[in-house]
């Protein structure tokens, strides 16, 4: 589903985006019920939290989507971020005590 998702030209920070987006509008659907439904505040708190439930989905797509875009970085480039370079430079443990 993720690697669909990038063919379809999805990036992460539109998930996080709409994670963020989805936290506004659950408290604006909750506001919104319980100001103009003559239902009661437990209809706005369904209505707040069904909306509120998307957030934590986009945002781990959004996580799933950077690790997708790091790894298409690293093969691409033949490169690891410099980590190879950056393990061989750390002292040895012995030279920390």
């Amino acid at each position: 589903m993720i690697k669909t998702l990038r063919k379809w030209g999805v990036k992460s920070n539109h998930m996080y985006m709409a994670g963020i987006a989805s936290v506004g509008l659950a408290f604006t659907s909750w506001l919104a019920s319980n100001k103009f439904e003559a239902e009661s505040l437990d209809r706005a708190d369904r209505w707040g939290i069904f909306v509120g439930e998307w957030a934590p989905t986009f945002f781990a797509m959004g996580i799933a989507l950077r690790m997708e875009e790091i790894t298409d970085t690293m093969t691409e480039t033949g490169r690891y971020g410099g980590m190879e370079e950056r393990f061989a430079e750390r002292p040895s443990e012995a030279a920390l005590r």
